[in-house]
């Protein structure tokens, strides 16, 4: 018996969708090799180093699936939230301060 399944992949520049048949007791890898994902999508690098997730929930490559799973494939972080969140303050505490200084200028002419 064989079972409907899709594999996503949000890659920047868009979103590949992928639906198709797999056998019934297919795991997230089996799907994922079958889908042709990997071959769309070469800079997501081998099977074994995928975040994968179903539905928003993180699942290991041997996770078997059921009828209507939405293998979901992770990109990986370009930079880590509580670095990006630093970076932010730094940038609107240097425009806050350029303000601040641009104000103090005008008051002084």
């Amino acid at each position: 018996m064989e079972i409907e399944v899709e594999v996503v992949y949000a890659a920047v520049q868009g979103q590949t969708i992928l639906n198709f048949l797999v056998p019934q007791g297919c795991t997230i890898s089996n799907a994922i090799e079958k889908s042709g994902v990997l071959e769309l999508h070469p800079e997501l690098g081998a099977i074994d180093e995928l975040n994968v997730g179903i539905f928003g929930k993180l699942r290991s490559l041997d996770w078997p699936l059921k009828a209507g799973d939405r293998v979901e494939i992770y990109r990986q972080l370009a930079l880590d939230p509580k670095d990006a969140r630093k970076v932010r303050a730094k940038q609107q505490a240097k425009v806050k301060q350029a303000a601040i200084r641009e104000k103090k200028a005008k008051k002084s002419t």
